[in-house]
C-alpha cells in the first residue's frame, strides 16, 4: 500500500507539473505577444517641424503612455526596404521629395490594455493623419488571452484538487489497514498526537518520495526543450520558453511542496476518523 500511495503521488504530480509548465509558458508567450502591441501615429505631410514636435509633447503627457519614439519618413522607407529583403533595394533609390511615406511616432502603453484608449485620444489631436494599432487583431488577442488564462487557471486548480482527492483516498486505504492498531493504541491510553505524528511523517515521506520522479522529469525534459527550442525560433519568432534557470528549479520546488502537502493532508485527514474510539 505504501508503494501504491507513492505511485499515485508520482503519476499525479507528473501530470500536474507537465500541465503547469505548459500553462506558464503559454502565459509567457501571450505576455510577449501583448508587449509587442504598439500604436503607430502617422503625421500629416504638411506639418512642419514645430508642429511635429508639439504633437510629440502632447502624446507624452498622456498618463498611460510608457514611451514614444519618432521615426522620419526616411527611416520608415528603410524599414520597409529591410522587411522586403532583396526586393526592397529598389525603395532605397527613392529620393526625399518622392518619398510617399509619413513621419510617424511609435507609441507604447504602460500596459497592453491601454493601447485602444491611447489610440483614441491621439486621434483627436492636431496634425494626425492616421492612427494604426490593428484594432480587430488586438481586441481579439486580448480577449483570447484573457479566456485562455482563466481556463488554464481553472484547469490547474481542478487538476490539483483531483490529485488531492485521488491521493488522499489511496493513503486512506493504508490507514484503514492499520485501523485495528490505532484502536488498540487509543484503548491503552495513547494520545491523539502520539498516534497522529507517525502518520504525519509517513505522509510527508510519501509526498517527497512521490515528487522525486516528477522533479527529475522536469529538470531533464525542460533542459532538453530549452536547448532545442532555438530551431523552432528560427521559424516562429514568438516561440520562447521561460529560462531553465530559475524556472525549472522553481517549478521543482512547487511540485515538492504540493507533493508534501498532499501526503501530509491525506494522512492526517484519513487518520482522524479512527481516533474516535
Amino acid at each position: 500500500m505504501t508503494v501504491a500511495s507513492a505511485g499515485a503521488v508520482t503519476v499525479t504530480l507528473i501530470l500536474v507539473s507537465a500541465f503547469l509548465a505548459l500553462m506558464l509558458n503559454l502565459n509567457e508567450t501571450a505576455n510577449k505577444i501583448e508587449s509587442d502591441v504598439e500604436v503607430k501615429v502617422l503625421i500629416e505631410t504638411n506639418a512642419n517641424d514645430k508642429e511635429i514636435e508639439s504633437l510629440g509633447e502632447s502624446i507624452k503627457v498622456i498618463e498611460e503612455v510608457d514611451y514614444i519614439v519618432f521615426k522620419s519618413k526616411d527611416e520608415e522607407l528603410n524599414s520597409l526596404a529591410d522587411s522586403m529583403g532583396e526586393y526592397g533595394e529598389v525603395y532605397r533609390t527613392v529620393g526625399d521629395d518622392d518619398n510617399p511615406l509619413h513621419h510617424a511616432y511609435i507609441v507604447k502603453g504602460k500596459t497592453p490594455t491601454d493601447t485602444e484608449m491611447i489610440a483614441t485620444e491621439i486621434e483627436t489631436m492636431d496634425h494626425v493623419e492616421q492612427v494604426n494599432y490593428g484594432k480587430e487583431y488586438v481586441d481579439g488577442l486580448f480577449t483570447f488571452n484573457k479566456y485562455a488564462r482563466n481556463v488554464g487557471l481553472a484547469l490547474i486548480i481542478g487538476l490539483v484538487l483531483t490529485a488531492i482527492f485521488l491521493i488522499s483516498n489511496t493513503i486512506r486505504i493504508t490507514i484503514i489497514a492499520r485501523s485495528t492498531e490505532i484502536g488498540i493504541m487509543k484503548l491503552v491510553g495513547a494520545t491523539n498526537g502520539f498516534i497522529r505524528w507517525p502518520f504525519f511523517i509517513e505522509g510527508l515521506l510519501l509526498g517527497v518520495l512521490g515528487s522525486v520522479l516528477p522533479i527529475i522529469g522536469i529538470l531533464l525534459g525542460y533542459n532538453y526543450l530549452d536547448q532545442n527550442i532555438q530551431s523552432a525560433k528560427l521559424q516562429y519568432d514568438f516561440v520562447e520558453l521561460l529560462p531553465f534557470n530559475p524556472f525549472a528549479w522553481q517549478l521543482s520546488a512547487i511540485v515538492l511542496i504540493i507533493g508534501s502537502f498532499i501526503g501530509i493532508w491525506g494522512s492526517v485527514m484519513s487518520v482522524r476518523k479512527f481516533l474516535k474510539v
